[in-house]
């Protein structure tokens, strides 16, 4: 007989009065203290004004919460929200949608870039994919403790059996498979970027997020179970549908990034206001 593992964890991790905190939140929240501290460091690298942090966090925290929920309202139950509009704002009743919060930060970037850095969006786009790679790792790993976005039925020995949702068959843990794969990508991103200088080729860091990270959200949706029962229907579900633009952008920034000359960037090691004092 195949040893599975049984997952039956307490999505909750404790209650505070008549607020719950969730493993899920409390991931989402390590993800963007961290990410925080490692634009941080490459703010500081560059010499990019210490101000533009708490700024661009506002900018990403709106942007990916606002985006995450209309992208799951518009792009899986269109017609349930369209009709109940008012529904949208209620997010504590779940339904965020990654590609959605991707948009979110797309759009949120754009918009910092013109109203605060005055610099080419690629300049953001590049040092934030970094950090937003842990972040979806960690995102998954909020799947993971709510028991939720799993994959088939399987009867390879690392299946879960998710029992708080009363199945006695082991599946896919897909949650594990993108965090995995998220996870290895920030570690790419981070070598590129401290060792190997990516941010002299503008494109090529957030390219290559692009390319990994919707490229293997296109291949496990294969194994993974489809969210909405419309999907059934599909040769592609909709994550599926939804990657393919984001990984050709991806390629293309990367063609892009490549065949262009290198910049030259001077790293200062210091925000501009400690310059002044030296």
């Amino acid at each position: 007989m195949l040893n599975f593992i049984t997952w039956n964890a307490d999505p909750t991790l404790f209650h505070l009065g008549p607020l719950t905190v969730r493993w899920y939140g409390l991931m989402f929240a390590i993800g963007f203290l961290i990410g925080y501290k490692i634009v941080e460091r490459m703010f500081k690298h560059e010499g990019a004004p210490e101000r533009w942090l708490g700024i661009l966090l506002i900018w990403l925290g709106v942007g990916t919460i606002v985006g995450a929920r209309l992208g799951h309202c518009l792009f899986y139950e269109p017609d349930y929200y369209l009709h109940n509009p008012a529904k949208i704002l209620c997010i504590w009743e779940g339904g965020l949608a990654s590609h959605g919060g991707t948009i979110g930060c797309i759009i949120t970037v754009i918009l910092f870039s013109v109203f605060t850095t005055k610099r080419s969006p690629l300049w953001t786009f590049d040092r934030i994919c970094v950090p937003t790679a842990l972040v979806g790792c960690l995102i998954r790993l909020g799947n993971l403790f709510n028991s939720e976005i799993y994959g088939h039925q399987t009867d390879l020995p690392w299946g879960f059996i998710f029992a708080r949702n009363g199945d006695t068959w082991a599946s896919h843990p897909t949650q594990l498979y993108e965090a995995l794969t998220y996870l290895a990508l920030f570690v790419l991103l981070m070598w590129m970027y401290w060792r190997r200088n990516a941010e002299r080729r503008p494109g090529l860091l957030f390219g290559v997020f692009l390319t990994v990270c919707f490229g293997a959200r296109f291949f496990i949706e294969f194994v993974k179970n489809n969210q909405e029962a419309f999907e059934d229907s599909m040769a592609l579900n909709m994550g599926q549908i939804l990657s393919i633009p984001f990984v050709l952008l991806g390629i293309f920034f990367i063609i892009r990034a490549l065949v262009r000359p290198a910049v030259n960037i001077e790293f200062p090691n210091a925000f501009p206001s400690e310059e002044k004092k030296k």
